[in-house]
């Protein structure tokens, strides 16, 4: 199968800090993530001055609305071109989502591998038209939306230049941190059915094991937010992995991605060898002499399981002993008559 990809996300974990966004670069790349992603926005094109914050920002925001709170998060075009430079340093992706118009452009000239839409645009009409104009590989995050809302954005997307090849689908729940019995992992499945999309999961919960199980369903994307430190202010933090615990996600993800193999179903290289040691084999549990008709009661099945099969054992009972035979012996076709 196709590598998972796993995206580290920094979002605005970073508190405005440049060195701290530098630094999430270096944590993300020593966790074995394959993409950093952070957030490009201006807060005066995101939110109105007097818009609310969610329930999961006022408890862990100082700001008072969503604009403070934003205003202090914003990294400017050169701060994007550090972080670039520094991933590609790094030796890892650079991706980052955009939040208004202004920020689609911006980001269309870093070259990234993919448009990644938050689950927050995805009834937003001229954002969906304005990243399908870019003709990139896009990522749609499907956070807080029926089917028929993410039906109507991959639509739009594809009317205006994203095609079925180059759409990934985001599960995702957006809640910081995400109950368990929220998570409805079966709706990511239920997307790929529906629309004939490759489909991924952005995990919202606390811990890792949510999103190893995505990996384990199919999920060709997962991702993850994370934070150098879970104590630091701000409105994601808390609900974040620190870089310990993103290193253990990337390393059980990749088992399970090793774990999932073809789908054909033989026996591994690795159990060959253990084919005879544990299969069984026809022997005698009593002498019989030759001529003698071979009953059930003659026979018994034990390993090795390199003579008769005993998957054999309707053939061999009614066959004639070709010799005298002691108790114990393995039985092969040459004993029969």
């Amino acid at each position: 199968m196709e590598k998972i990809i796993i995206i580290a996300e920094a979002g605005v974990n970073h508190n405005g800090d440049i060195n701290c966004a530098i630094e999430m670069i270096a944590a993300a790349k020593n966790a074995g993530a394959d993409y950093i992603k952070f957030q490009t926005f201006r807060a005066g094109l995101l939110a109105s001055p007097d818009a609310k914050q969610a329930d999961y920002q006022t408890k862990n925001a100082a700001e008072k609305n969503q604009f403070e709170m934003l205003k202090k998060l914003e990294l400017d075009e050169n701060a994007h071109q550090l972080l670039l430079s520094e991933c590609k340093k790094q030796q890892i992706g650079f991706l980052s989502s955009p939040f208004d118009l202004d920020s689609i452009v911006l980001l269309s000239r870093f070259d990234m591998d993919f448009f990644k839409i938050p689950s927050g645009e995805i009834t937003n009409f001229p954002y969906l038209r304005e990243v399908a104009k870019q003709s990139k590989k896009t990522i749609l995050s499907t956070g807080m939306a029926t089917i028929e809302e993410v039906e109507a954005a991959i639509n739009i997307l594809y009317q205006h230049g994203v095609s079925r090849e180059s759409l990934f689908l985001l599960h995702c729940t957006t809640e910081y941190p995400c109950p368990f019995q929220d998570v409805n992992l079966k709706a990511m499945l239920s997307m790929a059915s529906r629309f004939d999309l490759s489909v991924g999961y952005s995990d919202h919960t606390s811990g890792t094991e949510v999103a190893i199980a995505a990996a384990a369903l199919g999920a060709c994307i997962i991702e993850k937010h994370f934070t150098m430190n879970k104590s630091l202010p701000g409105p994601d933090h808390k609900a974040s992995l620190d870089p310990v615990e993103l290193a253990s996600m990337v390393a059980a993800i990749r088992h399970i991605e090793q774990a999932l193999g073809d789908g054909i179903k033989k026996p591994s290289l690795a159990e060959l060898k253990n084919v005879i040691p544990a299969r069984k084999s026809i022997f005698l549990q009593q002498s019989i002499s030759k001529g003698h008709i071979i009953t059930e009661n003659d026979i018994i099945a034990l390993r090795p399981g390199d003579g008769i099969s005993a998957m054999q054992w309707d053939f061999v009972v009614g066959k004639k002993s070709a010799a005298d035979l002691n108790a114990g012996h393995k039985l092969k076709l040459t004993d029969l008559q």
